[in-house]
């Protein structure tokens, strides 16, 4: 089996809904294991599949229930081609001292090195782009200058296949734990209030705050070809790769008409990597102890 690999670059915010709801918060689909936003699979194949071409679409995506009920077909069957969810890689975080800084987590990077390239090794947490010079102030924590690690070829863990990554020019690796709890204090929240017919407010019009991932988001998802591409496989990736390039800019998770969910989606030319028993190198990373966030200091008036 052939995994492939497709980025998406957040134009604007990204809602696709959970399951739960805490008072008046609307909250986002979230993995379970890691409780990270995520964009699930189920809603990239749909977007994509309604933008295939109707010839191509029960070879790529199989028949659906019409088809059997109405249009004479046998039974369900599948398509050549699985996507997989969609995971955060890079997370824009607003910072005093240096703008804004993209982080990930080891975990965020280790799983998408599986994928993209296992040669590459793993940084230790609090590596920076910036360097250790100075003080980095990051939302509501602070990081001293001798808690960061130089971190010098960052960019080899951005992709480089387009032009939009360059947007991000400085990056920080932290620990699970430190990544977690920033990605969900920066968590875009938009406010909705209850509308009646005639769009006035209704009896029981109040807010409701939705959640979503912020704009400059880098994302990525996995996809491939099934058992029944049957020697088809190189067909039904080209095929899919054509659809990629149809449009540079893709909506996903609802929202159209007020401009949400666009993303910009690109498919790397080289980025086929062979999953079967895989060869995965025994490396250890030494890993210093890292400190626990810091609250700052208001300044003395």
């Amino acid at each position: 089996m052939k995994t492939n690999l497709s980025y998406l670059y957040l134009l604007s915010p990204l809602h696709t809904g959970g399951a739960t709801q805490e008072g008046n918060i609307v909250g986002i689909a979230r993995e379970v294991h890691t409780d990270l936003p995520y964009m699930p699979g189920a809603g990239l194949r749909g977007r994509v599949r309604a933008s295939t071409p109707k010839e191509q679409q029960k070879f790529l995506w199989g028949n659906t229930l019409e088809d059997v009920q109405q249009n004479g077909d046998d039974n369900l069957t599948q398509g050549t081609i699985w996507i997989g969810d969609a995971a955060i890689l890079w997370f824009p975080i607003p910072s005093l001292s240096h703008g804004i800084v993209w982080i990930t987590s080891q975990f965020l990077l280790r799983r998408w090195l599986r994928l993209h390239n296992q040669s590459l090794s793993l940084p230790s947490p609090n590596s920076f782009s910036g360097g250790n010079r100075e003080q980095l102030y990051l939302k509501d924590a602070i990081f001293e200058a001798r808690e960061l690690n130089s971190w010098s070829d960052w960019q080899q863990y951005i992709p480089q296949d387009n032009e939009i990554t360059k947007t991000i020019n400085k990056a920080l690796l932290l620990s699970d734990q430190d990544c977690k709890v920033l990605i969900q204090t920066s968590l875009w929240q938009q406010v909705r209030v209850n509308l009646s017919e005639g769009k006035t407010l209704a009896d029981n019009a109040g807010f409701r705050y939705e959640e979503a991932i912020p704009p400059e988001t880098l994302m990525y998802f996995p996809w491939g070809t099934t058992t029944t591409a049957n020697g088809n496989g190189d067909k039904a990736g080209n095929q899919l790769r054509q659809i990629f390039s149809q449009q540079d800019i893709w909506q996903f998770g609802g929202q159209e008409s007020l401009g949400r969910g666009l993303v910009e989606l690109w498919t790397p030319e080289l980025t086929s990597t062979t999953t079967e028993n895989p060869k995965i190198e025994n490396t250890q990373v030494e890993i210093s102890p890292t400190p626990p966030l810091q609250k700052p200091q208001r300044p003395n008036r």
